[in-house]
């Protein structure tokens, strides 16, 4: 399935003005279980730096993330790099806006090529892995760009059925994705080799956060895949799931899973 131009149909609707922009940000943090689980890491993350702290959005999007962090603590210092120009000049213009440019920027680049030693305490990426080929070298380049000391939080699908890779024959279900996933031994030792301690992974999406997922995103996307006119239906399907994505959600965030679609990865330099 084609996931960007839906990504970028959407941006289009949501980007014509602050309250709507706002209005997108909220509803993927509602409806998004991978955010749920981020927000949650980067909580006690910040537990560690809240005093003064640069940051490091690695491959930023629409921007949630960088939104959510700069509202968690005023005294970071943001910045968000893509490899798409669009996105990094529309992220531009809403942080201009919203008086936050002083400690927030973007910066178009591409991961591969990311060359800022020791400039960061927290680095995030999230959902951004599985697009990318030369990911040892993305890795790598994430353990000289932080600081001694410095966080790496990753947000990947797993192999265990993650971007609805169920075997060796199925394709990822975003076209996008390079891989379906990775196993827990493989990020830890890629990670391992790039230099990093202190690996941390656990699964996200386990049996509540597989239902949400196909409730709140395979279908949707299914759906606009097959024809736009389905825009006109999503608040009406939306609003029907919404309450149990919303307690499914609640109860993958709450508990341990043997396994999952999703990892969840801490790291540190």
């Amino acid at each position: 399935m084609q996931y960007e131009p839906i990504k970028r149909s959407l941006g289009r609707i949501f980007t014509k003005s602050l309250f709507l922009r706002k209005t997108l940000y909220f509803l993927l943090d509602i409806l998004l279980l991978r955010t749920w689980h981020v927000k949650k890491a980067l909580r006690d993350i910040s537990d560690q730096f809240q005093g003064d702290a640069s940051v490091l959005d690695a491959g930023s999007g629409f921007g949630q993330y960088t939104w959510r962090m700069s509202r968690m603590n005023r005294r970071w210092k943001i910045k968000g790099i893509d490899i798409d120009r669009e996105q990094i000049e529309d992220c531009t213009k809403f942080f201009k806006k919203t008086g936050l440019s002083d400690r927030v920027t973007f910066q178009t680049c591409d991961l591969t090529t990311l060359a800022e030693p020791d400039s960061y305490n927290i680095i995030i990426s999230v959902d951004v892995m599985e697009h990318i080929e030369k990911d040892v070298l993305v890795l790598q380049n994430f353990h000289k760009s932080l600081r001694n000391n410095g966080i790496l939080l990753i947000s990947t699908p797993s192999d265990k059925g993650g971007s609805d890779v169920h075997s060796g024959k199925d394709e990822s279900f975003i076209d996008e994705h390079v891989r379906g996933g990775y196993s827990v031994n493989d990020i830890t030792e890629k990670l391992s080799l790039a230099g990093f301690r202190s690996v941390n992974v656990k699964f996200t999406y386990g049996n509540p956060g597989k239902i949400s997922w196909r409730l709140s995103m395979k279908y949707p996307i299914k759906m606009l895949n097959l024809s736009y006119l389905f825009f006109i239906i999503l608040p009406i399907y939306y609003l029907a799931i919404f309450p149990f994505s919303l307690i499914l959600n609640y109860f993958d965030l709450c508990l341990t899973h043997k396994t999952g679609t999703g990892l969840l990865v801490t790291a540190r330099k």
